[in-house]
């Protein structure tokens, strides 16, 4: 991927969500949620941004829970992608 987030900003891609319930029942695709936990696959540098200093505390490969309608999604190399601010990111999923 040659994707370079600038700031406090990183790549991610969509883990896929389940498509049967816990009971067994199968979801079709109209009735299943957005997913929440993604991979980051690119990380911005950091830095000084609006006057405050953030440092980065996620990392490639990291799993990760994000807010439901956080970020800008895209399509690069026939795959898709989202790119979002640190901020945006509530947990790192172990």
């Amino acid at each position: 991927m040659n994707i370079k987030p600038l700031g406090d900003r990183v790549v991610i891609k969509m883990l896929e969500a389940e498509e049967t319930t816990k009971s067994g029942i199968v979801l079709p695709g109209t009735a299943k949620e957005k997913p929440q936990i993604a991979e980051i696959v690119a990380v911005g540098p950091g830095g000084v941004i609006d006057g405050k200093d953030v440092i980065m505390e996620v990392e490639v490969g990291d799993q990760v829970l994000i807010s439901q309608y956080a970020g800008t999604e895209f399509k690069f190399d026939d795959a898709e992608y989202t790119i979002l601010k640190q901020s945006d990111i509530l947990a790192i999923v172990d």
